[in-house]
């Protein structure tokens, strides 16, 4: 039983091993980025581009839109959580409560999906993620691997196709469009947004101003 034991402790701790080496290596490719050329045939579109070169505005639409505790949590909004789970034996629809860290965990490295397996997995690699890398880490690597658009993969790529700047003259506005599809980006468009998206696009724009006087990018250094 202690070997065992021990084989799956150094099993689980060599799954983190990619983690470390992406702390400071930038991932060429994600899961959902082979999903997609693998299982769906199609192309996807990706250029990686490093923090200095994000801007602020993007930084700062994407932590007002999917996770404004993001400087503050260790890998998991338990009030988020908790609200989603009492929504839901309410008998309410499920809504999502990740993180942006999480939702780095499952991009990178999982499969789109809500069983108990990847879950669990989504976890155990926010855990990793959030021991190993700092925060502007997370949020530089969730800048460059989200999905805006089908085939769409981070700020960078965005920003060239649907308004054809470099992603550090991005508007506020420009930047809280792109963070309003993030919840649904095969449904959401930011080419043809729908009076929700435009709303949502408001709300973020007016959080950006926000963040920024609270000067929550500061308080990822």
């Amino acid at each position: 039983m202690r070997w065992l034991s021990f084989t799956v402790l150094l099993v689980l701790l060599l799954s983190w091993l990619p983690i470390l080496l992406l702390r400071w290596l930038d991932p060429p490719v994600t899961a959902f980025m082979l999903e997609q050329r693998i299982l769906e045939g199609s192309v996807y579109h990706y250029q990686w581009k490093d923090w200095p070169a994000l801007g602020s505005a993007a930084p700062l639409a994407v932590m007002a839109a999917e996770d404004q505790k993001f400087p503050d949590h260790h890998g998991f909004d338990v009030k988020a959580i908790q609200d989603a789970v009492a929504d839901r034996l309410e008998g309410q629809s499920l809504r999502g409560a990740s993180t942006i860290t999480q939702q780095v965990a499952k991009n990178l490295f999982l499969w789109p999906g809500r069983n108990l397996l990847r879950k669990g997995m989504e976890a155990w690699f926010t855990v990793g993620i959030e021991l190993i890398w700092p925060k502007r880490r997370i949020l530089e690597v969730y800048l460059n691997i989200a999905e805006f658009g089908p085939g769409v993969y981070g700020v960078p790529e965005a920003s060239r196709i649907y308004f054809a700047k470099q992603p550090s003259q991005l508007t506020d506005a420009q930047a809280a469009l792109l963070a309003a599809v993030l919840p649904n980006p095969k449904q959401l468009h930011v080419d043809q947004p729908t009076a929700y998206v435009r709303e949502r696009q408001r709300w973020i724009t007016q959080q950006i101003a926000r963040l920024r006087d609270y000067g929550w990018l500061q308080r990822l250094d």
